[in-house]
């Protein structure tokens, strides 16, 4: 929810800290924008970096209260209470996620997002998402995605990737997961064929999961909403309106908050299910996927 400056006084958000820093930043550049600054303005005027401003405005850099009183000031916002509520939010957004412990995580934001969310429609183009994947098939797509990463970097994805899973199972507030995967996916060796069998047996146990859909998008299906790339739409409780939409970038992820932002991709992804297989055939396309790799695996098992 967006802080105004007029009107009604803010109403507290229950968030984690990961989403009030998004929630922040996105309202201080509202703030700016209003009148009418640029990033470079501002940082010249408070004698910061220009990445600074950038970084806070993105969610991606901590924003502490003394930051926000004085781009509060700077934008001319007279409303102490909105001065104020936009303050306790910095001070909110300044705990550590779990993840922190591991060093730099280039999606760091978007765990934070996952860890509080209510729910996640994915479209996967190229790989099984990593809430899905096996300790295997996580290790070969880290190993062989990263440019020659040290064993330490290599082992602290790893052990960051099987963590975030404990989420999509939560004993008390299970993640809601619904995955359309192309079928390329299936068929992508990645780790070799005792890699792909496990992980696709695996992907068709999720898909049994109440709390999980799994579909694959078939070859057949033609051009379609998801042809320019991977995409998220993220749901969080007591925001049945609002959302964010999750764009992964190999430099700089990409996440939209409009709400007409996210009410197009929800319209792309409805498109996505209706062109996608059920997930009763999309378990028999797996289970045939499994029988090849399992074929492939044969074929190269010593004599």
């Amino acid at each position: 929810m967006t802080v105004r400056t007029g009107g009604r006084a803010p109403v507290p958000v229950k968030q984690n800290p990961t989403i009030r820093r998004i929630r922040l930043g996105a309202e201080l550049r509202r703030l700016r924008m209003a009148c009418g600054l640029t990033g470079v303005q501002v940082a010249d005027q408070l004698l910061i970096s220009q990445p600074k401003i950038s970084l806070m405005e993105t969610g991606r850099r901590a924003i502490s209260p003394r930051d926000v009183r004085d781009l509060c000031r700077l934008y001319g916002v007279v409303d102490h209470q909105v001065v104020d509520a936009l303050m306790r939010m910095a001070g909110e957004s300044g705990r550590r996620g779990w993840w922190v412990a591991y060093g730099e995580v280039p999606y760091a934001v978007y765990i934070g997002l996952e860890t509080e969310a209510s729910s996640i429609r994915s479209y996967e183009p190229l790989l099984i998402p990593g809430l899905f994947q096996t300790p295997a098939y996580a290790a070969a797509v880290v190993s062989e995605t990263i440019p020659r990463p040290t064993s330490e970097q290599a082992s602290a994805r790893l052990e960051v990737r099987m963590r975030r899973q404990h989420r999509a199972h939560h004993p008390a507030r299970a993640l809601r997961l619904w995955v359309v995967l192309d079928e390329s996916v299936l068929q992508r060796v990645v780790g070799g064929p005792d890699t792909m069998r496990e992980q696709l047996e695996r992907l068709n146990h999720l898909g049994a999961q109440p709390h999980i859909t799994v579909q694959v998008l078939p070859h057949d299906a033609g051009a379609h909403p998801g042809v320019s790339g991977q995409f998220s739409l993220l749901r969080f409780t007591g925001e049945p309106g609002a959302g964010t939409v999750y764009l992964e970038r190999l430099t700089s992820d990409l996440y939209l908050e409009r709400q007409a932002d996210v009410q197009r991709y929800g319209v792309m992804y409805d498109h996505l299910q209706a062109q996608a297989l059920s997930p009763e055939d999309t378990a028999h396309l797996i289970t045939h996927a499994i029988k090849v790799h399992a074929g492939r695996s044969d074929v190269h098992s010593p004599v």
